[in-house]
């Protein structure tokens, strides 16, 4: 499954192309994010992906989920946000 990682910079519209094409393509991708203005980003993300699939008859759905993940070997804790058509 493809991962896409979402920082708290990162452009809501450009991550939701991202979801949009390999949710078009594979029909299900993990978007992972660690922080609160990250987690911020990667909901918007989602909500602008499901506009841009809909016309085309795809209704997404997101499973969320935490996940630890190691950084420079400090672990974190993260959210796993599995976004997968319905």
């Amino acid at each position: 499954m493809e991962v896409l990682k979402v920082s708290a910079t990162s452009k809501p519209v450009a991550v939701a192309g991202a979801i949009a094409g390999v949710v078009r393509s594979q029909s299900k991708v993990e978007v992972q994010a660690i922080g609160a203005g990250a987690i911020n980003q990667a909901i918007k993300a989602i909500a602008i992906s499901r506009g841009y699939v809909a016309p085309g008859g795809l209704d997404l759905v997101c499973i969320p989920s935490f996940i630890d993940i190691s950084i420079d070997g400090e672990e974190r804790t993260g959210i796993r946000l599995i976004v997968e058509v319905r």
